[in-house]
């Protein structure tokens, strides 16, 4: 596979990661960078965007939930994640990289409509250095084989 095509395929994977759907990115961008070092920068920044716009897909949905006070009322039910993004806001979202926790974080967030701009900001920050850990283990790997 080429630079491109490896750079397409970490985008997609990152993307995918951050959805409802199972999936994770951290061992396409290991690959990627294994194979190719010189591109840490344009892989880091790939996965980055991708993960982030599949964080926000996520938030997308909570806001297509009608809003939180309607159903809270009905219901009178409120989950762990809906009181930590009421609690912490937008700065909760530096964990949306997390496994099963994360895309839980970005849906409510959304669902309590926090405010997209900082969501964005926040979720961007916390997938970067999780994918900046993993670039550094990535670069160890690649400097003991090479």
């Amino acid at each position: 596979m080429d630079e491109q095509a490896s750079l397409l395929t970490l985008f997609t994977s990152s993307f995918l990661a951050a959805t409802l759907l199972p999936g994770g990115s951290e061992a396409v961008l290991a690959g990627v960078l294994i194979a190719y070092p010189d591109l840490l920068w344009q892989a880091l920044i790939l996965a980055t965007i991708g993960n982030t716009l599949g964080g926000m897909s996520s938030y997308l949905i909570g806001r297509l939930i009608p809003d939180e006070k309607t159903i809270l009322k009905k219901t009178g039910n409120t989950s762990r994640y809906l009181e930590w993004v009421h609690n912490h806001g937008s700065p909760i979202l530096l964990l949306s990289w997390a496994p099963v926790i994360g895309d839980a974080l970005c849906v409510a967030a959304g669902w309590l409509r926090v405010n997209w701009i900082s969501a964005m900001i926040f979720m961007a920050i916390g997938k970067f250095v999780r994918y900046w850990i993993v670039a550094t283990a990535a670069n160890a790997v690649a400097a003991t084989i090479g």
